[in-house]
């Protein structure tokens, strides 16, 4: 497709057909953006009723990972964009479609098929930034066994250290062990809960960094009509676990910080190619700056833009892939706080929105995942404020009000 040069009308022949793989809280937040731009939006995930299912105009469920299904599905559908929004996809037959195309029909793979393949692997990525870009990283090392595993601790890594699998992610299956004793439970977890089963690691120096953060960094069409880079504010961040809890914007930084996270982001993200928003998660000590991680697509700790920002994330994600102008401009100081599950039930309900409401410059979103677990992000509060440290204690202070609770069946009438 390239460039749109033109918005058709959905459900009709002129439709701009999008493809979104991966319907998740942030899926739907895109889908919803894509739509208010007259985009014709098929939601694809692994399990029914999805988040942005919901809102899609049609949806469909298969396992991403299997090649074969997917390749037919494009097929069938023939989109013009193909928009992955998680990692666990088969990225193979991606990059086999943006080359060759599938029955007649070339969609353009958002931001590109390599970049959904290096960063669905953390060895992809990190071997890139590294040692391919010469950007300043943690010291890391990875293993196949967990005696590789020790050998590589032992060998200048040391303790204490963070082990995870190369393919996962919200920190599943992450571990930071502080001594010997921990590493046989680190390396039983990694195997547990890696995204595919049992496999390779990453074994990772720890850094005593001052804070992180994730830089929003958007490849769109400038007013030259050629990509350009665009950096939103730097968005503060608290990961328990390797999960997102709460955020902030704008963080606090040094000029010199600020210009290095930018230059890494930039790096990476120019390597990568293509049109859309990529969260480049980056470590930072006084002026100093290490990259992290970086994800092709919006970032969770990225929906506190959705009161932070003129565009939110997913409107700057939306505008980009097709080719539109785009404004990163920071409109309040905002913050967001995670709303857990806190419990195991399908179906839940929810009390005291109402009371979350009250704080004031406050919002909710409440994702609509037909499942809950005690760790899994359910909805999210945001809130602005003066000044960030104010936003922050709104945004917990609403998310707190919130309760996650049993539903109860109807009375009978």
């Amino acid at each position: 497709m390239g460039i749109a040069k033109r918005i058709g009308t959905p459900l009709s022949p002129s439709a701009t057909k999008v493809m979104l793989l991966g319907c998740g809280e942030l899926g739907k937040e895109v889908i919803i953006a894509l739509q208010r731009l007259g985009c014709e939006v098929i939601g694809v995930d692994r399990y029914p009723d999805a988040p942005g299912m919901q809102v899609a105009h049609r949806s469909h469920v298969v396992t991403m990972t299997d090649g074969k299904a997917l390749r037919e599905l494009i097929a069938k559908e023939k989109p013009a964009l193909v928009v992955p929004e998680i990692e666990a996809i088969a990225t193979a037959t991606l990059v086999e479609i943006e080359r060759d195309g599938v029955a007649g029909h070339r969609p353009e793979i958002i931001p590109t098929a390599r970049a959904a393949q290096l960063t669905m692997n953390r060895e992809g990525i990190r071997r890139l930034a590294a040692e391919e870009l010469g950007l300043a990283t943690s010291p890391y090392q990875f293993a196949d066994t967990l005696a590789e595993l020790q050998a590589a601790i032992d060998g200048g890594i040391g303790y204490p250290c963070v082990i995870k699998p190369v393919m996962s992610s919200s920190g599943k299956g992450q571990s930071l062990a502080k001594s010997a004793a921990d590493v046989q439970q680190a390396w039983d977890y990694s195997q547990a809960a890696g995204r595919v089963g049992a496999g390779r690691i990453i074994v990772e120096g720890f850094i005593a960094f001052d804070y992180e953060i994730t830089q929003l960094t958007v490849r769109a069409v400038g007013a030259s009509g050629d990509v350009e880079t665009f950096f939103c504010e730097p968005i503060g961040h608290v990961q328990v676990n390797g999960d997102y809890v709460e955020s902030w914007q704008p963080m606090a930084m040094t000029p010199v910080a600020l210009q290095k996270s930018r230059d890494i982001a930039r790096a990476v993200t120019a390597n990568l190619g293509g049109r859309g928003i990529f969260g480049v998660e980056l470590f930072v000590k006084g002026d100093m700056v290490w990259f992290s991680e970086v994800s092709p697509r919006p970032h969770d700790t990225g929906l506190v833009t959705l009161a932070t920002q003129r565009l939110s994330e997913f409107e700057l994600h939306a505008r980009a892939i097709l080719g539109l102008p785009v404004d990163t401009s920071l409109r309040r100081p905002g913050a967001s706080a995670v709303i857990y599950g806190g419990l195991e039930e399908k179906g839940i309900a929810f009390e005291g929105a109402a009371e979350a409401l009250q704080v004031p410059e406050s919002d909710l979103r409440l994702f609509g995942k037909p499942e809950s677990f005690v760790k899994r992000r359910m909805g999210v509060a945001v809130a602005n404020a003066d000044t960030t440290d104010e936003a922050r204690q709104r945004a917990k202070l609403a998310a707190s009000r919130v309760k996650p609770v049993a539903a109860q069946a109807e009375p009978l009438p």
